[in-house]
């Protein structure tokens, strides 16, 4: 009786260890892509650009990014921690400023 039930129980471990497993491939697939998501340049920005100036341009982005990163990143786990509705108010207002971005274009 006691190996059955240790069995089951190193069962019920890797069932979880696998659920666990599996929630941190989807949350890390969709972190990947809110990081990166600045990363992108589009063929207008790039157009008229020399090709030997492409890859400082591309640099430039990527610097300006990582500034944001380190910028907006603590700031946002610092508000979490002292007020977390505030995380909601910003996230919408953030919203309706690309909803109106968008529409104006």
């Amino acid at each position: 009786m006691a190996g059955a039930s240790l069995l089951t129980l190193l069962d019920d471990i890797s069932l979880i260890l696998d659920d666990v497993s599996l929630m941190t491939k989807v949350a890390a697939k969709k972190t990947a892509a809110v990081l990166s998501d600045d990363l992108a340049l589009n063929a207008e920005q790039v157009s008229g650009v020399k090709a030997d100036r492409e890859l400082s341009v591309v640099w430039a982005v990527a610097k300006g990014s990582l500034v944001n990163k380190l910028i907006l990143v603590p700031s946002a786990l610092l508000i979490s921690a002292i007020y977390p509705p505030l995380v909601t108010f910003l996230l919408m207002c953030g919203g309706l400023y690309l909803a109106y971005e968008g529409a104006e274009k």
